[in-house]
Formats: structure tokens, C-alpha cells, sequence
């Protein structure tokens, strides 16, 4: 068998991506930083885009798809007067339509349009797929392709500031929402079309504090031991689930794939699972018959029930 290059390290770092570079590039940056074997990110920043990266290492891996459903909290800067292709300041100017300043009053009444449930079509500079292609490569072939609006959710839209034609908002949201196509449809709601022209997340889900590069660098220079105490442990990513503490001999058939039955167990839904030592077996489902199904297990546990 062909031995894995790189550390067995797991967990999940907060990285502050700057503006510039790619979210893969920073994640291989990281994984370098720890010499990690495994590593993986929770949905990308654009590069125009600062902020917030949640990055799992080794195991943690597992979990990211369940920080994608995780809420998102940005501080934005739209321009107004300028629509662009790609709706952010790297894309091709596509409108300048003419501008005249807005009183505060108007623009808050066209972002009241934006808060609450609302449909929003994906941008065609996104990493969606139509049969099996990325919109973005189409679009920079020239395509456009026809996108189902989706129901996405604006929890609070803040104003912060308004200059000229830069407006500074804060934005909490639900997953699966692009500020680009938020700038672009308040551009339009409000007649002379917008961009994002800056973008910096604050949070994703609980996250909110987070580690730049040169933080990390110096960690790196203090030994192993100060850098992977950089990093959450891997259940952080589920701050709400119940938590189940697994006697030995059901934290073996559950390793096992096996589902059990655990006296006082919640009655339905997702949980984390724990075995005796509280290490993090994996997450599980509540059946309709009571007993716990592991859905997704971390690091194989070889011990027989007699252990």
C-alpha cells in the first residue's frame, strides 16, 4: 500500500484569506504550513474576496459539507453606476448607466426589496454545473445558460455607510447566497446598476475568529505543538447537535456501521457520537425505531467490544 505523504493531523483552521489569491491556493498554502496529508475547504472566497476560510485537515473533512449549510456574514462595499459582467470589479464593464446621487431614504428603500426570503438567480461566473461544466467556463467561452432563481435568505441587510457612489452594508445570510448577484439585483432595483467593488467575511456559522498567514508563520516558528493548537477540534462544527456519549460495547458495533440503542437518546434527528474517552466517532441518525444509525464515521476504531 502506498503510505499517504504528509501528517495524520485533524481539525478545522479559521483562516483570514487575503485578497488576491484563490481559495485553493490558500488552502495549499496551509496544508504545506502543517504538512498535513489531508485537507480540504468549506466553499470558496472569490479572490477579489477577504475573510473568513474554514479550512479541515485530515478527518474534519468529513464534516465540511455541513458547514456549507452554515449561515455567512459579510462586510460589503457596492459601487453604484457601474454594472459588470461578473458583478465585482473584475469583470467587464457591461452598463454605465447615467448616475445621479440617491438620498439615504431611496436607498433604503430599495434595500428593504432585499431582506427576508427572496429568489435570486446564480451568477453564470459561479462554480455551478450545467452538465458537468462550471458556468464560469462557460461564460468566459461566451455562453450564457438559463439559471433557476433559488430561495435564499437575507437575515439582516445593515447600511453602514454611503459615500458618493460607495454604499458599506452588512450582511447576514443563508448558504447558497452571492453578494455579486445581490449587488447586481440592487443595482437594478435601484436604476443605475452596481458591483461589489470589496468583500470581507466575518463568519461562517460560529466561526468568527480567524488566523492570517503571518500569524501563522510565527506558530510555525514556535514548533509543531504551538501550530496544530491553532486548530478547533473537529466537533465545533456542530455547536448545536445532541451529543452522545457511547458505552464501549455500542461505540463498537456502531463502528462497525451497526446502528444501537442508547437509553435517553434524542427521539429524532442528527447527533454527534462520543466514545467513552470523549473522542469524536462520527455523527449519526436517529431511526424511526429509536436506535442510532451512524451516518458518517472519522477514524476507524479497530477495538472488539470486550475492550
Amino acid at each position: 500500500m502506498k503510505q499517504k505523504r504528509g501528517r495524520p493531523i485533524h481539525g478545522i483552521l479559521l483562516l483570514n484569506k487575503p485578497v488576491g489569491i484563490s481559495s485553493n491556493a490558500a488552502l495549499q498554502r496551509v496544508k504545506h504550513l502543517f504538512q498535513a496529508q489531508k485537507a480540504g475547504h468549506t466553499g470558496s472566497l472569490d479572490k477579489l474576496a477577504s475573510g473568513l476560510l474554514p479550512l479541515c485537515l485530515g478527518e474534519a473533512t468529513k464534516l465540511s459539507s455541513f458547514l456549507l449549510e452554515s449561515d455567512k456574514r459579510y462586510l460589503t462595499e457596492f459601487t453604484l453606476g457601474v454594472r459588470t459582467s461578473t458583478g465585482d470589479a473584475e469583470g467587464t464593464i457591461l452598463e454605465t448607466p447615467p448616475y445621479s446621487p440617491y438620498s439615504l431614504a431611496e436607498i433604503q428603500a430599495a434595500l428593504s426589496h432585499f431582506t427576508g426570503c427572496i429568489q435570486q438567480v446564480p451568477p453564470m461566473y459561479s462554480a455551478l454545473k450545467y452538465k458537468g461544466q462550471a458556468l464560469y467556463r462557460l461564460a468566459r467561452q461566451g455562453q450564457t445558460i438559463e439559471r433557476a432563481p433559488r430561495t435564499i435568505t437575507i437575515y439582516s441587510l445593515q447600511l453602514h455607510h454611503c459615500h458618493d457612489q460607495k454604499l458599506t452594508l452588512e450582511v447576514h445570510c443563508s448558504k447558497g447566497t452571492y453578494i455579486r448577484s445581490l449587488a447586481d439585483d440592487f443595482g437594478q432595483r435601484l436604476g443605475c446598476g452596481a458591483h461589489v467593488s470589496a468583500l470581507h467575511r466575518l463568519a461562517v456559522g460560529p466561526y468568527t475568529n480567524m488566523l492570517d498567514f503571518s500569524q501563522l508563520e510565527n506558530l510555525v516558528a514556535e514548533g509543531p505543538e504551538k501550530l496544530e493548537a491553532s486548530l478547533l477540534p473537529m466537533e465545533s462544527a456542530l455547536p448545536d447537535w445532541p451529543k452522545i456519549i457511547l458505552p464501549t460495547e455500542s461505540a463498537y458495533y456502531i463502528s462497525q456501521g451497526h446502528p444501537v440503542q442508547v437509553p435517553k437518546a434524542p427521539t429524532a434527528g442528527w447527533v454527534k457520537l462520543f466514545n467513552q474517552h470523549h473522542d469524536l466517532l462520527g455523527i449519526g441518525y436517529i431511526l424511526e425505531d429509536g436506535r442510532v444509525a451512524p451516518k458518517r464515521l472519522l477514524l476507524p476504531r479497530n477495538s472488539s467490544p470486550s475492550e
